[in-house]
């Protein structure tokens, strides 16, 4: 990683409103954010930070660092998101799962977020170990939903918490009214903002946004849009996360060999998918980046005159 800041943080009188997410979300300004994960390794981290500087100066809402499954990057995690939060001009939103921590542990790294001077936790249950489809087992002395650790982050600090969205059931869930009424009570709990999973139709999301006002939820949703430049790879995260790819959208893959062509492919079904959100009243994009910035930034420059 780079010794020095990325870019100057800028000071009160230059910088952003507000570090929290959720009072620029309620203001109505469109939201544009890129999600990133912890690097295993060096070459990754060069690979992050270079993503990062590639996306900074189109000054991102904010950017979010996830969180691996069992916490198995916990302390990665922290360390990258403080730094956004340090070294640059972004805000910057750790992710937290309650997968394989006990209570008193999800305190401690809320406590570490606080100290590191992230102000917005995206606050998630988490899969099983197992997969997504694996039954549910809390770890002992841990919480079992989303809901607790929404209202733990409140506790532990002055959070602006966001939660996870499922345009298409959740793996583990007993219908698409019970995903409405769980974003309801995750609301209810004190969470600003939700960000959804990967999905490919705006329909679902539409569909999405519809239950959950008629449960009572009326915090933002943002779209989660997963540009397709591996169609393997983003089939298979699609399978885990219990997305459809679309029979329609596969077969404008057919008889493309050339990865060049794949993803150019894919990065024009993402533009469009992302038009037709803007066009029917998504508060904002929510770009899942791979650590790679290149896919994201096509996108984002076809969209620039309606961003």
């Amino acid at each position: 990683m780079p010794a020095e800041p990325l870019r100057p943080v800028p000071d009160e009188a230059t910088g952003p409103d507000s570090h929290r997410i959720g009072d620029v979300v309620r203001t109505g300004e469109r939201v544009i954010s890129f999600e990133f994960m912890p690097p295993r390794d060096e070459a990754g981290a060069a690979q992050l930070w270079s993503a990062i500087r590639d996306l900074e100066p189109y000054e991102p809402t904010f950017v979010s660092v996830t969180y691996g499954a069992g916490g198995t990057t916990r302390d990665t995690t922290v360390e990258i998101t403080g730094r956004i939060a340090r070294e640059t001009a972004l805000r910057a939103m750790g992710h937290l799962t309650c997968v394989g921590h006990t209570r008193q542990e999800l305190v401690d790294v809320i406590t570490a977020y606080r100290d590191a001077g992230v102000h917005n936790i995206l606050a998630l249950r988490g899969d099983p170990q197992d997969g997504p489809s694996a039954p549910w087992t809390p770890t002992e002395g841990g919480l079992s939903h989303a809901v607790e650790l929404v209202e733990l982050c409140h506790e532990v600090g002055d959070f602006s918490v966001g939660v996870a969205a499922f345009p298409e059931k959740h793996p583990g869930s007993e219908s698409l009214e019970h995903d409405a009424q769980v974003l309801a009570a995750k609301a209810r709990a004190g969470a600003d903002f939700a960000v959804t999973q990967l999905f490919f139709r705006a329909s679902d999301y539409a569909e999405l946004v519809d239950r959950a006002a008629a449960a009572g939820c009326d915090i933002p949703v943002l779209p989660g849009i997963m540009p397709i430049t591996n169609l393997r790879q983003v089939t298979r995260m699609a399978e885990l996360s219990g997305a459809e790819v679309p029979a329609s959208l596969l077969a404008r893959f057919e008889g493309l060999t050339d990865p060049a062509d794949v993803r150019r492919e894919g990065v024009r079904i993402a533009t469009e998918l992302c038009e037709e959100l803007l066009a029917a009243g998504a508060p904002g994009l929510h770009f899942f980046t791979l650590n790679r910035s290149r896919a994201t930034l096509e996108i984002f420059e076809a969209l620039r005159i309606t961003v």
